[in-house]
């Protein structure tokens, strides 16, 4: 009986925990800091479903690589995170070369600074492959998250150097979230990953070769309607339709890309 009314308690404790969880990420999720055009994008990158997945919870270290220059997750980690947690934004270099980088750099640093009472305690650093790569202090992390970023590392032939990084930025027992355009698995990976997609078993391999073990997947964020193959890659999809008024009735039907949502631990 004693063995019962303890396993009962714990069982409550951890479910009372998950619920208060989930409601402040809920509340997060539906802040009125998050514009329309965000929140509608909530329907194919499952945000709730994806955060709870990679157990994010809100005492946590946290990295999110690469926000870009919108901040989508960060418009949700930052208030999560904010009262007992910490957010480091591992985003472009202000030395970078690349206009593009420097450009959204610039536009993400706007964001968060224009609503200090959301972002305030936000950590940028900086994420450069190969020369920049102190994304956090080694050994720090609960959770490093990124999401659609993969295929620009392969495209790069950085994405050893940066899974590394990541690597050494978790804790003992913390988890890498990845969240990744998919390739169908009968597919031959591009090694310069051009549509943007990247098969499930590449990436695997990518975590593993630099010490992480796969933990579990989930088809949270699966879209069947896509096929892959597209004129202009993934980003012929929304949010980008890169055809710009050319079948884009089509496109939006389709909506997001397929992607894979995989979770690592450094063991």
């Amino acid at each position: 009986m004693k063995r019962y009314l303890l396993a009962s308690l714990l069982l409550f404790s951890y479910t009372t925990v998950f619920a208060v969880e989930n409601t402040l990420l809920q509340q997060a999720i539906d802040g009125n800091h998050r514009s329309t055009e965000h929140k509608n994008r909530d329907q194919y990158r499952h945000p709730l479903a994806t955060l709870s997945f990679f157990q994010v919870e809100p005492t946590m270290t946290v990295v999110e690589i690469w926000p870009g220059g919108k901040g989508w997750y960060t418009e949700i980690l930052a208030p999560f995170l904010k009262q007992k947690g910490t957010l480091y934004a591992a985003n472009y270099s202000a030395n970078s070369e690349i206009p593009y980088f420097t450009k959204n750099l610039k536009k993400f640093n706007d964001k968060i600074k224009a609503q200090p009472e959301i972002y305030s305690d936000v950590r940028v650093t900086a994420l450069q492959p190969p020369r920049e790569l102190n994304i956090a202090p080694k050994g720090s992390a609960d959770r490093v998250l990124t999401f659609r970023n993969v295929h620009n590392w392969i495209k790069n032939e950085q994405a050893e150097n940066v899974f590394i990084a990541m690597f050494d930025a978790l804790k003992t027992g913390g988890i890498l979230g990845i969240v990744e355009h998919r390739a169908p698995a009968d597919t031959k990976q591009d090694p310069k990953a051009i549509s943007g997609y990247v098969t499930e078993s590449y990436v695997i391999a990518l975590a593993e070769k630099v010490g992480f073990k796969f933990v579990a997947k989930s088809e949270i964020n699966a879209n069947p309607k896509d096929t892959t193959i597209h004129p202009k890659g993934v980003w012929t999809l929304p949010p980008s339709l890169r055809l710009k008024e050319q079948d884009r009735a089509r496109y939006l039907a389709i909506g997001e890309s397929d992607r894979m949502t995989l979770k690592f631990i450094k063991p």
